[in-house]
């Protein structure tokens, strides 16, 4: 397949998935997954395993509550095989609404939030067959007011403003 052709696969299959996701729609979104699929959101150990647990995880942690209203997603970079896509990407948005995939338990706080993602979205057979889903956790504490971060190595929503400007200096470096 070529480049260009391999890329606009690709693009259609994940965007199928991601506006089923975004839209709500249970059964839609897993018509967009391979027969046995798996889900890993890494930093809170959420997700599902086979197509029964998968649909669990998204029918009680996902459908309704994947982001609030204000959410904005801003690609940084996406790679592409014939075997996944890889997303490197900043969302941002408003905690408003319970958000058990990503904050298990934790009521909304109102809070504005900034994160770095690394979404990894195997592909079989046209279909989705994984999504390994990475985010700085420590960082949205921060900005959250959940976590102090005095004295540790985290930067709040400095850690996505680095991604978009890497010139930025580093927070850390004392000389001397």
């Amino acid at each position: 397949m070529a480049d260009a052709k391999l890329k606009e696969a690709l693009e259609t299959i994940f965007g199928a998935h991601m506006e089923a996701e975004l839209s709500g729609d249970l059964d839609k979104t897993l018509a967009t997954m391979a027969p046995d699929p798996h889900l890993v959101n890494v930093p809170t150990m959420v997700g599902g395993q086979g197509p029964q647990a998968v649909r669990t995880f998204y029918a009680n942690r996902l459908i309704g509550q994947f982001f609030p209203p204000d959410v904005k997603f801003e690609t940084i970079s996406r790679t592409y095989s014939s075997e996944r896509l890889v997303d490197e990407l900043i969302i941002s948005f408003t905690h408003t609404t319970k958000m058990d995939w990503m904050l298990p338990g934790l009521k909304p706080t109102g809070k504005f939030v900034e994160v770095a993602f690394v979404v990894i979205v195997g592909i079989e057979n046209g279909k989705v067959s994984y999504e390994h889903i990475l985010w700085d956790q420590a960082n949205v504490l921060v900005q959250l007011g959940l976590l102090d971060p005095t004295g540790l190595p985290v930067t709040g929503a400095g850690a996505a403003a680095k991604l978009r400007n890497p010139s930025l200096p580093d927070p850390f470096f004392r000389e001397g």
